[in-house]
């Protein structure tokens, strides 16, 4: 295969992370890169900070560290900001999250109580059992669409930035179908003017993104950049996107378990799944509208992995269920419990328990981190709109018109793994090995 070689400008100056919702994730984002640049901590969980990348033929032996093979962002060069309903610093916020040991928030209490947010745009319409503050008014929808903007400008600014992308860490809203505003770009800047109440915050952070040429990815189940008309805007502002919905615990287990059972051929009949969490988010998600955006990022996982269309008799019937429960005393350690009935030979049933005691945002932290050097990394080599070779990240990865999105783990890393041996100028790989006279060449 023919080597090619992009032309990536350097990642010079400084990159501006700008996170709406600057609450769990957000807090144990900025903390722990703070605590890496430190020494305090290791980055675990990183791709960009401690994943290798092989290259060339298996019996070349030669690899790399990810940071060492393109030119990503360096960590201290990195300035965090972002957007909240509530006036805590960073270093406030953090300690009401509970999600870091007091003793390290203590320890790194100048850097992040020096960071505050913006007033946040916010419709109690959109997210119903939380409120606060520090938010944003104005005349119409478009006013607060410029004063996002702003803010932008003024973050970059204010800290001598060269580059900047906004990574969506806020609540969820709850389940909208598209509308009339939604069609085009001139029928959502009319609906701004409007105030149209279809159009969701979550459009207008992606919107004034856009607008300012500024990466974008959205970490939540929210409609916003999987609309056609701002990927159409990501198009014309050369400005790449990625979303949807961060992929950490139990969504995460159904795309390394669900592949392997598939690839085996094992029968499905049913995977029950609850959650237990008592964060922010599943306070949020108590609220059956909010509940139902997560329901649809959760639900489209299984069968677009499976296949029940090309595989009926094993998996056309297959019963899935997904719950999740606020319960306060477990905080941001959440637990998922999953049940997954299967079949195998001569249709004899079988059973799988997972029970996976996790941390939301110790999960989710490290794919916030991966997602802004990425996502610079691809607007500095001309990459623009939905960037698919992301989905590694995402529950409900978007990708073009027409194609279905790819869920299965292992063929998401082939696919990022690939994107960064093309940007690098390596042949790329896919593991097809060819037998010659007892020679294999891979």
């Amino acid at each position: 295969m023919t080597k090619t070689q992009v032309t990536i400008a350097p990642a010079k100056g400084r990159l501006g992370i700008l996170l709406p919702g600057m609450g769990a994730v957000s807090t144990t984002f900025i903390a722990g890169v703070e605590a890496v640049k430190r020494e305090m901590a290791e980055p675990i969980g990183s791709l960009t900070q401690m994943g290798r990348l092989r290259l060339g033929k298996r019996t070349e032996n030669r690899s790399t560290l990810i940071k060492d093979f393109v030119p990503l962002a360096d960590l201290k060069d990195v300035v965090f900001g972002g957007w909240d309903i509530f006036e805590d610093s960073v270093y406030e916020a953090a300690v009401k999250a509970k999600v870091l040991e007091p003793a390290l928030v203590s320890a790194l209490k100048e850097p992040l109580d020096a960071i505050r947010p913006y007033k946040a745009v916010f419709d109690p319409s959109f997210v119903t059992l939380i409120n606060g503050p520090n938010v944003k008014t104005g005349k119409n929808k478009k006013d607060l669409v410029d004063q996002l903007r702003a803010d932008i400008r003024d973050f970059k600014q204010k800290n001598n930035l060269d580059r900047v992308v906004i990574i969506w860490c806020a609540s969820t809203e709850r389940y909208t179908e598209p509308s009339e505003c939604h069609r085009t770009i001139q029928d959502f800047e009319k609906g701004l003017e409007k105030s149209d109440p279809n159009i969701s915050p979550s459009q207008m952070y992606a919107f004034a993104a856009l607008q300012e040429r500024v990466p974008y990815a959205n970490g939540s189940p929210n409609r916003s950049v999987e609309l056609p008309f701002l990927q159409q805007l990501a198009k014309e502002m050369r400005t790449p996107i990625a979303g949807s919905d961060f992929k950490t615990g139990q969504t995460l287990m159904k795309t390394i378990i669900a592949p392997g059972l598939k690839s085996r051929l094992l029968g499905l009949n049913g995977w029950y799944s609850t959650n237990i969490l008592g964060n922010r988010d599943g306070e949020v998600l108590a609220d059956p509208g909010s509940f139902k955006s997560k329901e649809v990022s959760k639900l489209s996982v299984l069968e677009q992995i499976l296949e029940p269309e090309t595989y009926p008799t094993l998996y056309k019937d297959v019963h899935h269920l997904v719950s999740i429960n606020y319960y306060p005393p477990r905080g941001d350690n959440k637990e998922g419990w999953d049940n997954i009935d299967i079949f195998g030979w001569l249709g004899y049933p079988m059973q799988i328990k997972v029970n996976f005691l996790c941390r939301d945002s110790i999960l989710a932290a490290p794919i916030v981190l991966d997602l802004a050097l990425f996502l610079d990394l691809a607007a500095r080599s001309s990459f623009s709109g939905i960037q698919e070779w992301l989905s590694f990240y995402f529950k409900s990865p978007i990708v073009a018109p027409g194609l279905k999105p790819e869920h299965d783990l292992t063929v998401q890393q082939l696919k990022l793994h690939n994107t960064l041996r093309f940007l690098g100028g390596e042949e790329l790989i896919n593991h097809l090995g060819l037998t010659y006279y007892g020679v294999v060449e891979e």
